[in-house]
């Protein structure tokens, strides 16, 4: 899923100086050229600024403060007791941009529409409730397939559509939506060429007496080298990239203004795709000797000094826990688990040997034990030049142990497609932060979400893991949770589906020059991060 940000909240703490129309000015994704769409279920195409900006959810949850909610359409929710039901009271007088009222029917009738359309549905949402009521104009019932503690947050992931304007929507999987009907602060879009668009102020938006910019827009920048330039140069008042050296390129040219704020965000992995047509691949990709032996050829210390100038945070952890979710790590994993996560290609070659991953041929490369090719290209988005660089650290690794491995570079929505449909040898990829290690666990190892999202790409899936992540939600007590979480990682730790490297910084710049009121780290009102990395 699109990493959603506190759009709503952030655009109404900004504040700029009086002009006649305030607009500012964001990096929210590499492209070559912009596609008009915003249908708020494609993972693939949609612009990302249709999530939150031109659909909101009921609720967000700020993983920088203390997971507290931040309601948007809806003003409250109420869990019930036996935690088997939870209903939310939306806002009054909620209307869509168009004027039209927007109630809990349209709540409704966008989860009704997930039911009928299952391929709209990219957080599987229906595995997860068995029933939605429109209880009265502003509240929506949800029963739940299982008790959840976490229902709140799970609802919340899914943008509201208007019933209106959708339900005669012949295809809802390949519509592009060109001219939404929205609820965020931004749904107007006025003007849209392969180049740039803006999208401006709701004219129905609840809150929009504190919305402080009119319009946001967005220059199409091709990759970071781009972005930089518009960065440096003081162009984009918001960005969102990867910037090497940034205190030197972009800070220095104007320190009164030129800002940032990295903290420990998604974890960056590579991984296997088990169900690859290429059945010589097939063979190792499902050897666990032969992920872990790739493991421990990845240099993870040299990606992060070369490849991301010193700002990811380093993740051995075969659980998956890492810097982020520190606490939560069972330490009886690491050690147990932990050598198979960090550099050694000395034991690599050796665990390569034991194997019987052996030069079959005579080409000084491996094979498997029966004697087929095992060659594979690593698919990462030609845009994003920090994690090219990390694939070529990578590739350097594999090949110095014997492994045929090599790069590919699509574009960004080819590779988030291929993943989705397992249409890739191996990849680079990363999982969101969230509050807690549960979310990462739901996106990727529920085969529910197979060729839904690009997280499940890797492609395992695990009935005990699936059951220890349901019973995560059955209880709000820490402890208990902490014990299902430690069984969990300790399974994951085992078969290492994935390849944890390191976890992105959340990056964030900000130029003051023409607004004020950015998210900061001593004041973290919102995650002020639009990137999908």
């Amino acid at each position: 899923m699109k990493q959603y940000i506190l759009a709503a909240a952030a655009l109404t703490m900004l504040s700029g100086a009086a002009m006649a129309q305030t607009i500012l000015t964001a990096n929210i994704e590499p492209a070559t050229t912009w596609v008009r769409n915003f249908n708020p279920f494609n993972q693939t195409s949609s612009r990302q600024s249709t999530l939150d900006f031109i659909y909101e959810p009921l609720v967000i949850f700020n993983r920088f403060d203390s997971n507290k909610p931040v309601y948007r359409l809806a003003e409250s929710f109420k869990l019930s007791d036996d935690l088997k039901s939870i209903d939310f009271k939306l806002r009054p007088n909620l209307k869509w941009s168009d004027g039209q009222p927007l109630t809990s029917a349209d709540v409704k009738f966008t989860y009704d529409y997930l039911k009928k359309f299952p391929a709209l549905d990219f957080v599987s949402i229906w595995t997860f409730i068995t029933d939605v009521q429109a209880v009265d104009a502003q509240t929506v019932r949800f029963t739940l397939a299982n008790p959840s503690s976490l229902a709140a947050e799970q609802l919340s992931q899914l943008p509201i559509v208007p019933e209106h304007v959708w339900k005669d929507v012949a295809d809802p999987v390949t519509y592009a939506n060109e001219n939404p009907v929205g609820s965020g602060p931004l749904t107007e879009v006025p003007r849209f060429t392969g180049q740039t668009y803006d999208q401006c102020r709701n004219p129905n938006y609840w809150d929009g007496e504190h919305l402080k910019i009119d319009c946001m827009r967005f220059p199409q920048l091709a990759d970071n080298n781009q972005i930089l330039t518009a960065t440096a140069d003081g162009t984009l008042d918001w960005g969102v990239s990867f910037i090497p050296d940034i205190d030197n390129v972009y800070v220095s040219k104007d320190p009164d203004h030129y800002h940032y704020w990295y903290s420990p965000s998604s974890m960056v992995a590579f991984l296997f795709n088990l169900e690859t047509s290429n059945e010589a691949n097939k063979k190792a990709f499902n050897d666990v000797k032969f992920r872990r032996a790739v493991s421990m050829a990845l240099d993870r210390k040299t990606m992060i000094d070369v490849a991301g100038y010193g700002y990811p945070t380093l993740n051995e952890d075969p659980g998956l826990m890492g810097e982020l979710y520190k606490s939560w790590a069972d330490p009886s994993v690491k050690a147990d688990f932990g050598k198979f996560a960090a550099y050694d290609a000395d034991a690599a070659k050796a665990l390569l040997d034991e194997a019987g991953y052996l030069d079959k041929d005579g080409d000084g490369l491996r094979d498997n034990p029966d004697g087929s090719k095992i060659s594979f290209s690593i698919i990462v988005p030609n845009s994003w030049t920090d994690w090219i660089d990390t694939v070529n650290i990578a590739i350097e690794g594999m090949q110095a142990v014997g492994i045929d491995a090599k790069i590919e570079t699509p574009e960004e929505a080819v590779w988030t497609s291929d993943l989705i449909d397992g249409k890739f040898d191996a990849a680079i990829n990363s999982l969101p932060a969230s509050a807690s290690p549960y979310y990462p666990y739901k996106r990727a190892f529920s085969a529910s979400d197979k060729g839904k999202t690009r997280f499940t790409a890797q492609r395992w899936f695990n009935p005990d893991v699936e059951d220890l992540v349901t019973q995560f939600t059955h209880t709000a007590d820490l402890d208990r949770q902490k014990q299902v979480m430690n069984k969990a990682q300790r399974i994951v730790a085992e078969n290492m589906p994935v390849i944890p490297v390191f976890n992105n910084p959340n990056w964030y710049q900000y130029n003051t020059k023409r607004f004020t009121g950015w998210s900061t780290k001593e004041n973290p009102f919102v995650n002020p991060s639009i990137s999908v990395k």
